[in-house]
């Protein structure tokens, strides 16, 4: 039997009207219907994710007025506030276990090195009071370690990173007022 060449063409064409006909329907669903709406359309959104919103350190309440360093025992943190009550600096500390009393302190003797009561080598050091007979100070481990000191023995320091301290360093010199809040 054999096929007219008439006949084989109308078939190619009526195959090829419904494959663009199957084709058009797909594609109506994610094209605009009129140029109009083609320029009113919103882009699609892009998924973003969300930032995480840093968290925020608020200076403790009634700790005092001036320039100073403001530390808080139970927050384990440090702020150093300007003359003008702002915040130029805040960051957590790893303290030893035993505190210095609450209230106003000042810086009595500053070092730049020497020797933590931990044995550790330790710098940025600024002492500001005196607990049973062990001086209270900031101060920063030279490998840059924050552990959490021995809780058999006294130790009074309150350690932070080497830039942290190296900013308190600048801040606290020898006079300058450290509120300490419970």
């Amino acid at each position: 039997m054999a096929i007219k060449a008439g006949t084989l063409v109308s078939g190619l064409t009526a195959g090829a009207i419904a494959v663009i006909a199957v084709l058009a329907v797909q594609a109506s669903g994610s094209a605009p219907k009129s140029p109009a709406a083609a320029h009113s359309a919103p882009p699609p959104k892009k998924s973003v994710p969300a930032k995480p919103t840093p968290k925020t350190y608020p200076l403790p309440l009634h700790s005092g007025i001036g320039k100073r360093v403001v530390y808080s025992i139970s927050a384990k943190r440090v702020w150093l506030v300007d003359g003008g009550n702002k915040v130029i600096r805040t960051y957590p500390v790893v303290a030893g276990n035993l505190a210095p009393s609450k209230g106003l302190h000042y810086v009595f003797s500053r070092r730049a090195t020497g020797t933590g009561g931990d044995g550790k080598q330790v710098e940025h050091i600024a002492l500001f009071a005196t607990t049973r007979g062990v001086h209270v100070g900031f101060s920063a481990a030279v490998d840059g370690s924050l552990t959490k000191p021995d809780p058999a023995t006294k130790n009074a320091a309150i350690r932070a990173t080497r830039a942290d301290t190296a900013a308190m360093w600048q801040f606290a010199t020898s006079g300058s007022a450290i509120d300490v809040m419970p």
